[in-house]
């Protein structure tokens, strides 16, 4: 389901990440630069009046740190059609967000030069070449295009790629509402991947002083490996291995060189939650997040659709598969709109009414939850068979959630460590429960799109109640999903 978040709180344009206070409540820090020695003589050079050479090349640095210059070049540039006149040489990612043109980017970092250009999420199509963007200076004449289906499609296929690839479960992670992956997410409407889950088991490093690394968020940026130096200049991160095992590893002792802010600042610097500081997670209330209000895209406030009552009163059905009944309880949260919902709907089978057996064919079916024994295979293919739109509803219905955590460990390992190894109060009588009622538990926890077509996608853990109401109204009466930027959440 494509979800038009739309929202006010757009930045204001020429304001970035890195403007914000830096350390201590999820900020980007603008530190970490390695120290360069000043060439002999530089400062002598450029206070001789009449010297040409070093001495107009720093009236030239001044005039791009807002000291006006009066012979100042401009370049003409066109970026979707708009008209920009700008400084030549400038990164062509800052020139389009502060004309407030969004090109998206993970790895960009104005401090770092020359830029990045590895997580490609900012491909554009420059003078009919596609590039990344994050690696061109602006030139006159150049004409770029940034927003066709096609750039846009391969954006959201890379950033689909860097959720099922790594282990990216945004409830359960540290920096959620503060990560730029997750924002990358937000910004293109991302409700599903369409590659399955790899669900990799990769090591968690936790033998640095203060950080912990978790390999398993990792999207391979650099941002750490360039710009997280000690005092005396020495890397703290590096690649290593090569091609697919290629994983960024710490220097432990050059880690324990670091202060507490610099730790906490290398945290922040990261994309993803990929680098941990213990003790220093800095987590802030729901909607006071940095992510969780600002959009860096302009757009028009939207308005709440008009309840448009269909001709007949529609029949819907709902199920909690692997799930833990969240989603159901965000559904009631939409208060006195069940009143509405109840003029237009019938329940079916559902917990909500305790029915257990279909009894006529359904308009909609809602599904909570994934797969995670034989029963809820059945359960799913039977709701598939009666409902005319099924909709997976909430990150476990999704991809698995918190169930498919079990996924990166074999079977019987999870198995022993419950029934076996576990604590317990009868020690003599530890024993795998097996009966024949008992439903066969399956190898992994499987997404419900794994199973069966489905046709709309609900995220969120659980979504918001808005979220579940805006979706189901649109679906009943047809009109076009209006979702703000505030409603459209992972965690």
């Amino acid at each position: 389901m494509g979800a038009h978040h739309e929202t006010d709180l757009s930045l204001r344009p020429g304001q970035d990440r890195a403007e914000r206070p830096v350390a201590g409540a999820g900020e980007v820090p603008r530190v970490f630069r390695k120290p360069r020695e000043p060439e002999p003589g530089a400062a002598e050079q450029r206070l001789q009046p009449g010297r040409r050479g070093p001495g107009i090349r720093a009236v030239q640095q001044l005039s791009r740190h807002g000291v006006p210059s009066m012979d100042k070049p401009t370049a003409t540039i066109t970026i979707d059609g708009v008209r920009i006149e700008t400084e030549p040489g400038r990164n062509l990612v800052q020139v389009a967000n502060e004309n407030g043109i969004f090109i998206p980017s993970l790895c960009y970092f104005e401090h770092i030069e020359p830029p990045l250009g590895t997580c490609r999420v900012c491909t554009c199509r420059i003078n009919g070449v596609p590039g990344p963007a994050c690696t061109e200076k602006v030139r006159d004449g150049m004409v770029v295009e940034a927003t066709t289906a096609e750039l846009v499609d391969a954006r959201k296929a890379i950033v689909e790629m860097m959720f099922s690839e790594g282990n990216h479960f945004c409830p359960g992670c540290q920096k959620s509402g503060d990560c730029d992956l997750q924002h990358m997410g937000y910004e293109m409407g991302l409700t599903q991947s369409r590659f399955p889950h790899v669900f990799k088991d990769r090591l968690i490093d936790f033998h640095p002083k203060r950080m912990i690394m978790e390999h398993n968020r990792c999207i391979k940026c650099l941002r750490c490996v360039r710009e997280v130096f000690t005092d005396d200049g020495k890397a703290v991160f590096s690649f290593r291995n090569r091609g697919n095992e290629t994983r960024v590893g710490i220097d432990y002792i050059e880690e324990a060189k670091l202060s507490d802010r610099q730790a906490v600042e290398a945290m922040h610097l990261c994309p993803t939650g990929a680098i941990i500081v213990r003790g220093e997670l800095h987590a802030r209330p729901f909607g006071k997040r940095r992510f969780d209000l600002q959009s860096r895209q302009r757009r028009v406030l939207a308005t709440e659709p008009q309840l448009v009552l269909p001709k007949e009163r529609k029949t819907v059905a709902t199920i909690s598969l692997a799930g833990c009944f969240g989603c159901h309880m965000s559904l009631l949260d939409i208060d006195l709109k069940l009143m509405d919902l109840v003029e237009i709907v019938e329940l079916n089978k559902s917990p909500l009414n305790d029915i257990k057996q279909f009894t006529k064919h359904c308009d909609i079916g809602l599904i909570e939850g994934g797969c995670c024994n034989a029963e809820n295979v059945e359960v799913l293919r039977e709701f598939r068979q009666h409902c005319d739109v099924l909709v997976a509803l909430g990150e476990c219905a999704i991809w698995g959630g918190l169930p498919a955590m079990r996924n990166t460990i074999p079977l019987s390992e999870c198995l022993e460590e419950a029934y076996l190894s576990s604590i317990s109060s009868m020690p003599d009588e530890c024993t795998v429960p097996y009966h024949e009622d008992l439903p066969k538990i399956l190898d992994k926890v499987y997404a419900c799109s794994e199973i069966v077509d489905i046709d709309h996608f609900i995220p969120g853990c659980p979504p918001d109640a808005n979220y579940i109401w805006k979706s189901i109204l649109s679906l009943l009466s047809g009109q076009p999903l209006s979702v703000l930027y505030s409603e459209f959440k992972y965690d």
